[in-house]
């Protein structure tokens, strides 16, 4: 465990609880959510951005609301995008994602032309 607290950050470090009697690490907060599979929202949203943006270099979204799905933050980074300011490019993302916004309480979207 002293390894594992040199490596991992503070705040990190802070979510881990040892069960000193069970020897068994017990995970919560953000690292929990760190290791955990994608939630339905976050499923359902790269299914319609990969196919609004099939030629998505990389395409991340994270549920940032703590897995209720009210906020999310979407990393993508498509040809698409190429010759467009961010502006249009945030733009394209909302309108691909028109439907699931109504029901969001916010979105921080990062966009970006693949570098290859």
């Amino acid at each position: 465990m002293l390894a594992c607290k040199r490596i991992l950050t503070r705040s990190v470090t802070s979510a881990l609880r040892v069960h000193r009697s069970s020897n068994e690490v017990v995970l919560s907060g953000p690292v929990q959510r760190w290791l955990s599979s994608q939630t339905d929202g976050e499923a359902r949203i790269v299914t319609v951005l990969k196919e609004k943006f099939p030629l998505a270099a990389s395409l991340k979204v994270v549920d940032i609301s703590g897995g209720c799905g009210a906020m999310y933050e979407i990393h993508i980074e498509s040809h698409e995008f190429k010759g467009k300011r961010t502006v249009q490019q945030h733009k394209l993302v909302n309108q691909a994602l028109k439907e699931e916004i109504q029901g969001m309480h916010g979105l921080r979207i990062f966009t970006d032309v693949p570098k290859h």
